[in-house]
Parts: C-alpha cells; sequence; structure tokens
C-alpha cells in the first residue's frame, strides 16, 4: 500500500539531509506507527509521502502507483489529516466537505451517507451550517478527519490527529482507523502520544535525524524492548539528542 525506497529529502538551506535513505514498506491491514523525536523528520516524511514536498533522491509508490510520475493517480487513495489545520476558513464545514467531495468525485448519496455518520460520530452534525472560522481548533480538527476519509481512501494518513479532540471523539477515531484496517486498508500513523501507538499499532518504525532506526511489528514488541513500555523503549533509542528538521 506504502513503499518508500531509499528516500532522501535536502532543503535548499541546508547542508543537513531532513531524511536520508529511508526505506520502509507498510502493507494493506495495517495501523503502522512513525515515530520519532521533534525535527527528527517524520512530518517532512509525510510531506514527500502525501506530495506536498518535492523529494531529493528515491521514490514513492502509494497502492502501486509511482508518486513522482502519476502524482494525481496516487493522491486518488490518500485521505491526509495534517498537523496543521489547512481549510478554507471562509466556508462552512458542509461546504467545505463538498468541495473535497467534489474534488475526489464521490457520489452525492455516498457523500450525503458519510458526511451523517461521520458528523454523528464526531458531534458536529449541528455544527456544518457554522463557518470554519467560528470553530474551535478541535472542531477544526474534526472536520480535517471528516474530509479525508469522505472519499474512503486506501490509504489514510495521519499526522498527530488526536491533537484537540475530546476523549469521546479521539475514541471514534481509533475505532475508526481499526475499521480501515479490518476492511484491508491503510492507516499510516504518526504521533507523540506513545500509550496510543502502542495499543493500536500493528506495526512501528522509529526515526531519528532524518535515519530508520529500527522497525517491528507489535508481535515483537515485547522481545525488542527488553520488559519495558514503548516509552522508555522509544526514549532509550533516541536519547542521543533530537533530530534535525
Amino acid at each position: 500500500m506504502i513503499e518508500i525506497k531509499n528516500l532522501t529529502k535536502c532543503y535548499a538551506k541546508s547542508s543537513v539531509k531532513a531524511v536520508e535513505d529511508l526505506t520502509l514498506t507498510v502493507k494493506e491491514g495495517e495501523i503502522y506507527g512513525f515515530l520519532g523525536p521533534n525535527g527528527a523528520g517524520k512530518s517532512t516524511t509525510i510531506k514527500c509521502l502525501t506530495g506536498i514536498l518535492p523529494f531529493t533522491e528515491g521514490s514513492i509508490h502509494i497502492c502501486g502507483v509511482n508518486l513522482k510520475e502519476c502524482p494525481v493517480e496516487a493522491k486518488t487513495h490518500i485521505g491526509f489529516v495534517p498537523d496543521e489545520h489547512v481549510l478554507y476558513e471562509s466556508l462552512t464545514g458542509f461546504q467545505y466537505i463538498e468541495f473535497i467531495a467534489d474534488v475526489f468525485n464521490v457520489p452525492v448519496d455516498k457523500r450525503k451517507e458519510l458526511l451523517e455518520k461521520y458528523a454523528a460520530s464526531f458531534g458536529m452534525s449541528d455544527k456544518l451550517q457554522d463557518k470554519i472560522s467560528s470553530y474551535s481548533h478541535g472542531m477544526k480538527q474534526k472536520i480535517s478527519i471528516i474530509s479525508a476519509l469522505i472519499h474512503e481512501p486506501d490509504v489514510l494518513i495521519l499526522d498527530e490527529p488526536m491533537t484537540g479532540l475530546d476523549p469521546k471523539s479521539s475514541f471514534e477515531l481509533k475505532q475508526i482507523m481499526k475499521e480501515y484496517a479490518e476492511q484491508g486498508k491503510t492507516v499510516f500513523f504518526s504521533s507523540h502520544v506513545l500509550e496510543v501507538v502502542e495499543k493500536i499499532c500493528t506495526s512501528i518504525a522509529i526515526i531519528n535525524k532524518g535515519k530508520l532506526v529500527t522497525e517491528f511489528s507489535i508481535h515483537e514488541l515485547q522481545e525488542k524492548k527488553a520488559d519495558t513500555n514503548l516509552e522508555e523503549f522509544f526514549l532509550k533509542l533516541t536519547s542521543d539528542g533530537e533530530g534535525n528538521e
């Protein structure tokens, strides 16, 4: 579902590689946790993965489609929740979701069904006619999540998606992630909340200073972490200092 080979990203004004020779594969049905300290290259990797940033070397395939050669086709398979809200705040929540549904050619009946479902799940049914500019941080996050789900993507990429969510909405999102995996779809999940990662993810990768440090399935975690929790294991692997952006 996601195949990254020898990905390297250099920024024009920096001699440091934000991501260096990163290779990983995410299979169908996985909830893949992508971890690293601040500045380790997580967000850069995700921006390359979603086609927001061009990359210096390597290749990325989404559902078998080469992102660099066929970017529009590759992006049709992706639903993305960024770590910062990128919304048209002059629109209402309903208008914004309709716009995203139009971009992805979602049939009218299907978008109505999904919008009603997810708006109810996230407690937004009575807020859809309000302008996004009037929304709280958490409400904007919910609209961002709903817009990522409205075309039922094969690959759901989530960068710190729990930020600002109330407990019920966090629970609903985790249930949706599990349902996606059960349907044979893929969730690529970056978060600083390691307890959630440990509970929900099927595979985990840790990067530091732009390089892959380790990758393992949740079934291997107990053996790899040597009778400690994921948080302690993570800190042990990244304790030499934080990475470079």
